[in-house]
């Protein structure tokens, strides 16, 4: 993992200004941020501050004595949880737009400071711990707040993080003790499940969830567990004088690659694929930064924020390498599973991901518009004018044959069967053996819309398809 500086998009003040929290949207238009001056500040994908405002008091009649805890961004990125020390959660809708009014369309209080807060990825909800010990679940439809557990002692939540996939939540408590709670499949499923995942050394300030669950704090430790809180790695700074305790973590998208702030610093740890361990590959030194107190990476990976005690955000590119492609394309490697695709003339960007994690091999780009990628067990597809990505188990020996006259369905051929998969659906859409591939003998018709669960936003689906090619010379279906 390669670190570069880009710029500093919020400069430090004259004294103590601690950044309390970053965050950025999902479809990585805005980063926020905030410091413990109240306001929060919106920047666009370039780092170019587009607006502020300054937040509210829980009681608008009484003291302005808080500072924002936490905030975050709702998986469609209109909206932003923002949790305050004066004992309140409010939900902010920004719009999707610069210029759309904001307004407060949520609002949670609570009989307790709140001390931090998260809003799982594919949730309508968000999550956030509480001074006195509880984990609460906040339900936008409902607005209202349930507890999801509390610890036995009554332990000061100071830390939260979610699973890659949205689905369970991993709480650091001041005495040390780390708790994992999973959320039910299904609606109306079984209820809320949880545990004490493991002791921690202690008390877990820096706490995150990748590819493995990692937790930091003021005994310089970092340690990388499993999901059952067996010890996979310690790495033990107790010795070294320069270091001192850590205060913020925060894991790349892909989940192999995690950033651990301390004083003065910031640690990168990369899993290597093929010995399956965690490995230091990056110390950053910034002299007079002070602690590096929040974290933040872009949710397509290529850039990662860190937040100081003076104010400061720093922006920095991260990539693990960058080509060109035919002059035409430049491909920016963010982790060994995903990769930025951007076209050099129109600035066009589209993040080639594999979903199980594994790495990719080759890209490559047919008619300046559809990507063709390949893991040792998948095929990826993708249209840079929709931006929609499919990935399917595959066993091909790289001489396959594409067909791209469809807009919405890639055809592949390979050993005698041709394979069509919709754009946007990590799935095989049909699958039937021919040997008469030409484009001109072959009609497919998918119609797409828009579907929702009820519990996760609307995504685009292939609803209907229909195949018409021919069997034989003579007959066709």
């Amino acid at each position: 993992m390669q670190l570069r500086y880009l710029k500093t998009v919020l400069p430090p003040g004259d004294g103590l200004q601690k950044v309390t929290s970053l965050c950025w949207a999902a479809n990585n238009s805005k980063m926020a941020a905030v410091t413990t001056d109240k306001v929060v500040y919106l920047f666009d994908d370039n780092g170019e501050r587009k607006d502020k405002f300054k937040t509210k008091p829980a009681d608008a009649s009484g003291s302005a004595n808080y500072i924002v805890r936490a905030m975050a961004f709702s998986p469609d990125s209109t909206k932003l949880a923002i949790a305050q020390s004066d004992n309140i959660v409010f939900i902010y809708r920004l719009g999707e737009s610069w210029t759309d009014k904001k307004s407060i369309c949520n609002k949670f209080l609570q009989s307790s400071p709140i001390t931090c807060m998260i809003w799982p990825r594919g949730r309508d909800d968000v999550v956030f711990g509480l001074a006195d010990g509880k984990v609460k679940l906040g339900m936008l439809k409902t607005g209202k707040a349930y507890t999801l557990y509390g610890h036995p002692d009554s332990s000061y939540v100071v830390s939260l993080a979610a699973s890659p996939n949205g689905q369970a939540v991993v709480c650091g408590h001041i005495d040390g003790a780390i708790y994992r709670f999973t959320f039910p499949q299904e609606e109306g499923g079984a209820g809320l499940s949880s545990s004490q995942l493991v002791q921690h050394s202690s008390v877990p300030y820096a706490l995150g969830w990748g590819a493995s669950i990692a937790a930091a704090g003021n005994d310089n430790r970092v340690v990388f567990y499993d999901t059952n809180g067996r010890e996979l790695q310690v790495f033990d700074y107790s010795n070294d004088e320069a270091v001192r305790e850590f205060t913020s973590c925060s894991f790349n998208p892909s989940g192999d690659t995690a950033a651990f702030g301390s004083y003065n610093r910031f640690y990168i740890y990369t899993l290597n694929a093929t010995r399956k361990a965690w490995e230091q590959v990056t110390v950053r030194v910034v002299q007079n930064f002070y602690a590096v107190t929040a974290l933040s990476w872009k949710p397509d990976g290529s850039k990662l924020c860190v937040g100081g005690m003076t104010g400061s955000v720093d922006v920095y590119d991260a990539c693990v390498r960058r080509h060109k492609y035919k002059g035409k394309f430049e491909f920016t490697y963010v982790s060994k599973s995903a990769v930025i695709v951007k076209e050099l003339k129109s600035g066009k960007r589209i993040v080639l991901k594999s979903v199980y994690g594994y790495e990719i091999d080759r890209i490559n780009i047919y008619k300046d518009r559809y990507l063709i990628a390949r893991t040792t067990e998948t095929l990826l597809m993708g249209d840079l004018e929709s931006c929609h990505l499919s990935e399917i188990p595959w066993q091909g020996d790289g001489n396959e044959k594409f067909i791209f006259d469809n807009e919405s369905v890639c055809i592949v051929y390979w050993a005698g069967e041709m394979t069509l998969v919709a754009y946007g659906r990590n799935e095989v859409l049909g699958v039937c053996r021919t040997e008469h591939v030409h484009p001109t003998l072959l009609s497919v018709m998918a119609i797409q819309k828009m579907v929702s669960d009820g519990r996760s936003p609307p995504e685009n689906r292939t609803v209907l398809a229909r195949l018409a090619y021919l069997i034989d010379p003579q007959y066709g279906v």
